[in-house]
């Protein structure tokens, strides 16, 4: 059969004369050299096939570690969200459903908005409390407890430093004029 279609490939014109006797007379040397090998009780190497067979392996291999790479990543990023979600949880300052004070805020390049009391405003703008971001959710807390999620999560907490003020200026016009501690933006 294998002769037949040597003989169609040849009519069809994708094999000359020339291949189709050399890849014939290749099969037979390999062939020879097995016999050859296996009589004389040396193992037989299929040297290309082993080559292609141990790269596919290794091939593999790379794939396999690196999707388990990207899994364990993915969990370890899940594990930490989970472990920030927990901490803001049981360590938040409850709002009153009454605040009715609007305290502004950028979070990634946007101005945010939360309404909270007075004392929790005052503690705000000293920095005694910090504005934790979960999931959309703008939730108070201490700074202490801002510290740890920042150390784990730097981007889910928003810490307002508590205002210095700066040396006076003898050539401001406005020096003799003080910003009041309320001033809301």
């Amino acid at each position: 059969m294998a002769g037949s279609m040597r003989d169609q490939l040849l009519k069809m014109g994708v094999v000359d004369k020339k291949k189709a006797k050399k890849a014939k007379q290749q099969k037979h040397h390999d062939v020879n050299k097995n016999r050859k090998a296996v009589k004389s009780g040396k193992e037989v190497k299929q040297e290309g096939v082993q080559k292609d067979l141990e790269k596919l392996a290794r091939e593999k291999q790379q794939r396999d570690l690196e999707l388990n790479k990207r899994r364990d990543e993915a969990r370890a990023k899940k594990a930490l969200l989970a472990e920030v979600k927990q901490i803001i949880d049981t360590n938040m300052v409850k709002i009153p459903k009454d605040a009715e004070l609007a305290y502004n805020f950028t979070h990634d390049s946007k101005i945010r908005k939360i309404y909270v009391t007075d004392e929790q405003h005052k503690q705000l703008t000293k920095g005694h409390l910090a504005i934790a971001v979960d999931d959309k959710m703008h939730r108070l807390i201490p700074d202490k407890v801002a510290e740890k999620v920042e150390m784990r999560l730097p981007n889910a907490v928003v810490r307002i430093q508590p205002e210095t003020k700066p040396d006076k200026d003898e050539t401001d016009p406005y020096a003799d004029y003080e910003i009041p501690d309320d001033l809301m933006w």
